[in-house]
C-alpha cells in the first residue's frame, strides 16, 4: 500500500496533535481532523515537515542532477515490511536506510534505486545478524558434507585412454560448462576412462548434501550386499555416521569467526558478486588468513559459475593455491583446497596440472589412501595407464580391502586384455560397495570379461547394473544416453522416417561397392584393423569416411562418388555421436558381444559383398543375416555380436544417423563420441 494512501486513511480518523521533532530540532505540532475525507488549513505546512522529518527536504531533488521520486522510493520500500507510514513517521526509519548511516537520506535513495550499490559493512552486518538467529555456534568453521553439483560429482562414464590427451587450453574450453570427456575416436567408448576429481568439503554447516537416490536392488541379484551391510558392527556404522569434520579455522581465525560466517552467508545464499566483495575486504583485513583466502576462492568459483566465465575460474584456480601456501593453514583446509583446485583445473581440461596439485596433496598427506585413489585417477585421465597401476598397486599393498582401488586396478588389468586376472579385482571392488565403485563402467567390464570367459553370471551383473540404474536394460548396455528415447534392437526404414536415405543407399549400392573395392588393396593402407578390441579372433579391416560429425581427412577423395551421395543427408554426415565408414571381415571372424556408447544413434548396414552362407548378426536374441544391396537397421546400443564363418570376405557399407526423436537442438549441443 502507497504511503500517501496509508495517510488518507489516517486522516479520516480524530488523533490527537502529536510533537514531533525534525531533523532541525524543531518541534512541530501536527493535527489532522476528519473534515469531508480532506486535509484542514495547514496541509500545505504539514507536508513541508514531513518532508523535514524524512531527510527528503534537502535531497528531494537531485541525484547527480536527477530527479527523484522519494514516495515512490519509500512505497515500494514499505512494502516488504509490516509498518505504516504513520509509524515510519514516528521514527521507525531503519528499514529504509540501505547504506548503514542511521537515517534515510538522498545516499538511501541512491541504493534503494539502484544507482548505488550496498556497502560491504552493510551486507556483512545484515548477514551476522541473520546467523546470530539462524545458526548455532558450535562448529560452524567445520565442513559437514562434501561440495556437490552437477558440475563436481564424479563422472565414470568413458573409455580407458590409451594416449596421453593434448591438454586443452583455456581458449579451446570456451564455454564454462562440464562435458563428458574429450570426443571420442572408438566406437566402445566404456574402454576410455574419464573422471572429474573426488568432491571437497565446503565450509558450511546447514546445508545437508543431495545424494543420489539408487533404486534398491532385489534380493535375488544382490544378497551379498545385503549381508555386507547387516554384518557390519555397529559400532563401525556410527562411525561412518559421524564422520569427523574438517577444521578449518585456525586460533587466531577462531576470533573473526563472526566476520567469516558473514562473509559465507552470503555466498551461500547465492549472492556471490557481494560474497567476493566480502571476502576481497576481509582478505585486505587479514591478509595472512587462509581461511579468508580460502572463501574468497569459492567465491570466485561460485561466481565463475554464474558467469560462465573461464577467467574467472582461472582466477579462483589460483586463489586457492595462494590459500594452501599462506602460513598456520591447518591440514584440513589444505586438503581441501588442493583438493578443490585439483578439481576446478580438471574441469577446464588442465589435467597435468590437476596432476601436480594430487602428487602434492600426497606428499603432504602420504597415510591418505583416498589422496593416492585420486591420483591413480589422474593418471588415467592423462593416459598414463602404468603410472596410475603402480599406484593401486601401492594403495593394496598398505589396505588390501580397498575397494576403489580394486575396481580400477581390475579396469587396467582388462584394459591389457587380461581378462581372468581382472575379474576378481572387479567383482571384489563392486561387492566392497565402497564410495566411488558404484559405476556403470564396472559392471560392464566385469560382465564383458566374464562373458569373454564364458561364465553366463556375466548377466546376473548386468542385471545389477540395471537395478543401479547405470544400464536401460540387461540388453541395452549404453552408457552415454538420452533419456526417453524410442528403444528397440532392430528398425525398419519407415520406423527411422530416413526413407529417402535408404531408398538412396539401396540404390546406388553397386557404385558404393565398386568404390569400396577399388581401394581394398592392403598397398593403399585405407583399411586399417579394428582396434578395440572386440574381436576374439579373425581379421576386421574399417575404412573411415565421416568420424564425429566430419570428414574423416582427405578419405572422400578415394571414393568421392559414394560420399557425393551422402552429402545432403545430415542426419548421417551430421551425427557427432557415430561413423560412415566401410566394413570387410575375412573367414574365421569372431567378434565378442559388445554394446555401442549411446543411445543416441541407429546404425544402418548396407550389404556390398555377401557370402550365401556363414555371416550373421545378433541383436539382442534376434539373429539376422545381410543381403546385397539391402539395408539392415539396428540400435547398436542393445548387444550385438558378429561371425564370419564364409570362405570368403564379407564387405558391407555402415552409415550412423542421428536417433530419429532427438530434437535439432540436441543434435546440434550433444557431445561428440
Amino acid at each position: 500500500m502507497a504511503p500517501r494512501k496509508n495517510f488518507r486513511n489516517q486522516a479520516k480518523k480524530e488523533v490527537k496533535p502529536a510533537a514531533v521533532v525534525n531533523k532541525n530540532g524543531v518541534k512541530v505540532e501536527a493535527s489532522v481532523a476528519a473534515s469531508g475525507g480532506g486535509f484542514s488549513g495547514t496541509k500545505i505546512f504539514t507536508w513541508f515537515m514531513v518532508l523535514a522529518l524524512l531527510g527528503v527536504w534537502s535531497s528531494v531533488a537531485v541525484v547527480w542532477f536527477d530527479l527523484v521520486d522519494y514516495d515512490n522510493v519509500i512505497a515500494e520500500r514499505a512494502k516488504e515490511f509490516r509498518f505504516n507510514f504513520s509509524e515510519v513517521l514516528q521514527g521507525k526509519l531503519s528499514a529504509y536506510d540501505a547504506d548503514g548511516d542511521g537515517d534515510f537520506d538522498v545516499e538511501d535513495a541512491k541504493v534503494l534505486l539502484g544507482l548505488k550499490e550496498r556497502p560491504v559493512s552493510v551486507l556483512l552486518r545484515e548477514a551476522k545478524e541473520e546467523s546470530a538467529v539462524k545458526e548455532p555456534d558450535d562448529s560452524r568453521d567445520e565442513a559437514t558434507h562434501p561440495y556437490e553439483d552437477e558440475n563436481n560429482a564424479i563422472d565414470m562414464k568413458g573409455e580407458l585412454v590409451e594416449k596421453a590427451q593434448p591438454q586443452q587450453t583455456l581458449e579451446e574450453s570456451k564455454q564454462y560448462k562440464n562435458q563428458p570427456g574429450s570426443p571420442e575416436t572408438k566406437e566402445t567408448v566404456q574402454l576410455r576412462y574419464n573422471a572429474e576429481a573426488e568432491s571437497v568439503p565446503e565450509p558450511e554447516a546447514d546445508v545437508e548434501p543431495e545424494v543420489e537416490s539408487v533404486p534398491e536392488l532385489e534380493a535375488e541379484f544382490v544378497p551379498e550386499l545385503k549381508e555386507n551391510a547387516e554384518d557390519q558392527p555397529k559400532d563401525k556404522l556410527k562411525e561412518k555416521a559421524k564422520k569427523k569434520k574438517p577444521k578449518l579455522l585456525n586460533k587466531f581465525e577462531k576470533t573473526i569467526k563472526t566476520e567469516i560466517d558473514a562473509a559465507e552467508k552470503l555466498r551461500k545464499k547465492g549472492k556471490v558478486e557481494e560474497a567476493v566483495r566480502a571476502f576481497e575486504t576481509l582478505v585486505l583485513q587479514y591478509p595472512q588468513s587462509p581461511r579468508c583466502r580460502y572463501g574468497k576462492a569459492l567465491a570466485e568459483d561460485g561466481l565463475a559459475e554464474k558467469m560462465l566465465s573461464n577467467d574467472m575460474l582461472q582466477k579462483a584456480i589460483g586463489t586457492y593455491k595462494e590459500a594452501s601456501e599462506l602460513p598456520n593453514a591447518t591440514p584440513d583446509l589444505i586438503k581441501a583446497t588442493l583438493k578443490k583446485r585439483a578439481e576446478r583445473q580438471q574441469f577446464l581440461g588442465r589435467m597435468r596440472g590437476a596432476l601436480a596439485t594430487l602428487e602434492k596433496l600426497v606428499q603432504i598427506f602420504p597415510e591418505d589412501m583416498a589422496l593416492k585413489n585420486d591420483l591413480g585417477v589422474a593418471h588415467l585421465l592423462i593416459g598414463d595407464n602404468n603410472s596410475a597401476k603402480r599406484v593401486y598397486e601401492e594403495v593394496l599393498a598398505t589396505a588390501p580391502s580397498d575397494g576403489f582401488a580394486k575396481v580400477h586396478y581390475g579396469f587396467i588389468l582388462k584394459s591389457e586384455n587380461k581378462i581372468a586376472e581382472s575379474i576378481p579385482f572387479l567383482r571384489d571392488g563392486l561387492e566392497s560397495g565402497d564410495p566411488g565403485t558404484d559405476d556403470g563402467r564396472f559392471y560392464f567390464h566385469l560382465g564383458d570379461a566374464l562373458q569373454r570367459m564364458g561364465d553366463d553370471s556375466a548377466y546376473k551383473w548386468y542385471e545389477r547394473g540395471h537395478q543401479r540404474g547405470h544400464f536401460a536394460s540387461v540388453w541395452q548396455r549404453s552408457l552415454y544416453n538420452v533419456d526417453g528415447l524410442k528403444a528397440q534392437p532392430w528398425w525398419t526404414p519407415k520406423d527411422t522416417g530416413y526413407m529417402d536415405l535408404v531408398k538412396t543407399l539401396e540404390r546406388n549400392w553397386r557404385i558404393i561397392r565398386d568404390e569400396a573395392q577399388s581401394v581394398m588393396d592392403k598397398t593403399t593402407g585405407l583399411f586399417v584393423p579394428e582396434e578395440e578390441n572386440l574381436r576374439e579372433k579373425g581379421e576386421w579391416g574399417q575404412f573411415t569416411l565421416w568420424q564425429q560429425g566430419k570428414k574423416a581427412g582427405e578419405s572422400c577423395r578415394s571414393v568421392p562418388k559414394t560420399c557425393g551421395l551422402l552429402e545432403r543427408y545430415p542426419e548421417a554426415t551430421g551425427c557427432k555421436r557415430g561413423q560412415i565408414k566401410f566394413s570387410v571381415m575375412q573367414p574365421g571372424t569372431h567378434v565378442w558381444p559388445h554394446t555401442g556408447p549411446t543411445n543416441c544413434r541407429l546404425r544402418m548396414h548396407l550389404g556390398l559383398v555377401i557370402p550365401k552362407t556363414g555371416c550373421k548378426i545378433r541383436c539382442t536374441n534376434d539373429t539376422r543375416a545381410w543381403e546385397e544391396g539391402k539395408v539392415l537397421i539396428f540400435d547398436d546400443s542393445f548387444e550385438h555380436e558378429v561371425w564370419q564363418d564364409a570362405d570368403s570376405y564379407r564387405l558391407i557399407f555402415i552409415v550412423d544417423v542421428w536417433h530419429p526423436e532427438l530434437t535439432q537442438y540436441q543434435r546440434q549441443t550433444l557431445s561428440p563420441i
